[in-house]
């Protein structure tokens, strides 16, 4: 084993061997938070990492699929199931056939026929619930073909077929209490909104080829994208939650998240990561100069915020998410800005996340302890196969 992995290992060891001693049942059972972190662990820890790595998702798999059943990477869903049957297929191959049976249910015609194409909601299109997560989950450890992605894709480039995605507002929140803010609006985040979209869209193009509609509205989404940034009191180069309705804010937006989820980090990186498959050179060099804006003026201070370790050490929210964004930066674009940053923050989960571990963190994917952990692990040279779950790679 890699010295550098060393102490990440040994915490993830001690996180899976006390999970699966006492697994807690609820809305984690479907989630691949389990799996992906042995997964990663089992690649690159001693001879006795195997083991505990099996014993947990043998645990995971006895209870995976019981969850809402939506057809969604998170928040239960069965494409998170299938991304944790495929990853933890490397330590129990009979997890293959049930990897298989899933992925033809979640790739049939009668999942498409339940997302709206009007007033959408986010089940209808996104990353978290929708089908951009459907989309990427049957990409994680697997060779998708045209028939598989066919429906997914065809619906998503389908909603990107104005210059002002108007068919991505969404018409469903608006007495909704947490949610009306965006209610007739379109939003740009990686997990709910458009970067999503494209990351998505962008996955497909890789695995199955350029055809002339998804490319065409992928287009239409990154130039969307590019038109609702603005820079902030900062100088970062970022975006509001929801398309721009008048002029860009004047100085740092109210909500300063800057995370995989909303801002600057996951839409840069969906950005410059549809303008690479695109071969589009300028507009990869401007999405990598907006993720530049950030990763030198990124303040753990100011940037991280939240109640608890999944807010600020998690993917979804907190520094983990911002690392595994910053590391695909270095890794495929060779940005030095993100290399410095990625640094930083793998300084910065290291110091924190042994005592984090001791709380009572949830044990799914996008805002529990195995997402912090796998992140961590990434950074530092584990398997990359699970990178699609965030849109990565």
């Amino acid at each position: 084993m890699d010295t550098r992995h060393a102490p990440t290992v040994d915490l993830a060891l001690r996180f899976l061997d006390e999970w699966a001693g006492a697994p807690r049942p609820g809305p984690h059972a479907s989630d691949p938070g389990i799996p992906v972190l042995a997964h990663l662990v089992a690649g690159i820890a001693g001879p006795a990492a195997p083991a505990t790595a099996a014993r947990a998702v043998a645990q995971w798999a006895r209870t995976a699929g019981r969850g809402p059943s939506h057809p969604g990477l998170y928040d239960g869903g069965l494409a998170g199931t299938l991304a944790g049957l495929r990853l933890g297929a490397r330590l129990h191959p009979g997890l293959h056939r049930a990897a298989d049976r899933l992925r033809d249910h979640l790739a049939g015609e009668a999942t498409a026929k339940t997302w709206r194409t009007a007033d959408v909601a986010f089940p209808d299109y996104d990353l978290i619930v929708g089908p951009a997560g459907t989309l990427l989950a049957l990409c994680v450890d697997a060779t998708p073909t045209d028939r598989h992605l066919a429906h997914p894709v065809h619906h998503l480039a389908a909603l990107c077929d104005g210059d002002e995605l108007p068919r991505l507002r969404t018409g469903q929140y608006a007495r909704h209490p947490h949610l009306s803010w965006v209610h007739g609006r379109v939003n740009t985040g990686m997990g709910h909104g458009v970067a999503g979209v494209v990351t998505a869209l962008t996955a497909a193009i890789r695995r199955t080829g350029p055809a002339p509609g998804p490319v065409a509205s992928l287009r239409r989404a990154t130039r969307w994208l590019v038109r609702q940034s603005y820079d902030d009191a900062r100088s970062i180069r970022t975006w509001a939650g929801a398309g721009l309705d008048g002029p860009a804010p004047d100085g740092a937006h109210p909500n300063p998240r800057q995370a995989w989820c909303y801002g600057t980090p996951g839409v840069a990186w969906a950005l410059w990561d549809a303008a690479d498959a695109l071969g589009d050179r300028d507009a990869a060099d401007w999405a990598a100069a907006a993720f530049t804006t950030l990763a030198e003026r990124y303040d753990e201070e100011f940037h991280l915020f939240g109640d608890g370790p999944g807010d600020l050490l998690g993917l979804c929210h907190g520094a983990a998410g911002v690392l595994a964004v910053a590391d695909a930066f270095d890794r495929h674009a060779r940005l030095p800005a993100a290399a410095a940053l990625s640094a930083r923050l793998t300084v910065h989960l290291r110091e924190r996340l042994p005592a984090a571990l001791g709380a009572d963190w949830p044990p799914g994917l996008l805002t529990g302890a195995p997402g912090a952990l796998s992140a961590l692990l990434t950074a530092q040279g584990a398997s990359r196969a699970w990178l699609p779950c965030l849109g990565l790679r």
